[in-house]
């Protein structure tokens, strides 16, 4: 049976995106093998997205891809935390109808959402 999700972020500079979710966001972790460390990410949910659709008269369609979001309780509060940390946002928070959401830069590795959900969760049940 399955017993949880494995979440892989591929970086050009892991050393710093390790250094990111060590000292940023201050993730617990294990030491794997030739210094990987391997982070607790909290609760976690997995929902699956259409690749194509209809909103409100507009057709829209992505490619086949995979995306990790970060959850929050309070983004405002979670986003003046971690930019007192250094953490740097690429967006200022918005309303995008699911929940309110930024984008926070990973060291090496891009930009992942983070958001205040809207919706039930799944990871509390």
């Amino acid at each position: 049976m399955i017993t949880g999700v494995h979440t892989m972020v591929y970086s050009d500079d892991a050393e710093a995106a390790r250094a990111f979710f060590r000292d940023v966001l201050e993730w617990p972790y294990v030491g794997a093998h030739g210094g990987w460390l391997i982070f607790k990410a909290g609760l976690s949910e997995l929902g699956v997205h259409p690749t194509s659709g209809d909103h409100g008269g507009q057709v829209w369609s992505t490619p086949q891809h995979h995306e990790i979001s970060l959850m929050c309780d309070d983004i405002a509060r979670t986003v003046a935390e971690l930019t007192a940390k250094g953490a740097t946002f690429t967006r200022d928070i918005r309303d995008d109808g699911f929940g309110m959401t930024t984008t926070l830069v990973v060291p090496g590795a891009g930009e992942m959402m983070l958001y205040e959900p809207k919706h039930p969760t799944a990871y509390d049940l």
